[in-house]
């Protein structure tokens, strides 16, 4: 089985982008869901993942809202897929007009 991890940095702030809900979903199934901690992360979301394809969505909406300001994505959706035993993570850099994500270690 695979696990799976997340980090959300913010870019302006250049600071961890802490109390960002993140939900799991496969398909339309939603799976779990968290709140990143005040370095940024979650260190384990849904427990343990079988080959599929998984999406994360990020509330940046929210988080932006709760520093007072605008952002141009009110959430960000991340599809990848599962195709591999091994853990998986999904970090995310934020800032209130971009955002970049890669297959992190």
């Amino acid at each position: 089985m695979s696990t799976l991890s997340t980090h959300v940095l913010d870019a302006v702030r250049g600071a961890p982008a802490s109390g960002v809900a993140v939900t799991l979903y496969r398909g339309a199934e939603q799976l779990d869901s968290a709140t990143t901690d005040a370095d940024g992360r979650i260190g384990s979301l849904g427990g343990a993942l079988t080959p599929d394809t998984y999406r994360l969505v990020f509330a940046t909406g929210a988080y932006f809202a709760g520093q007072q300001v605008d952002t141009f994505y009110p959430e960000v959706s991340v599809a990848f897929a599962v195709t591999e035993q091994r853990h998986y993570h999904v970090p995310l850099l934020l800032s209130p007009f971009a955002f970049s994500t890669y297959r992190g270690s």
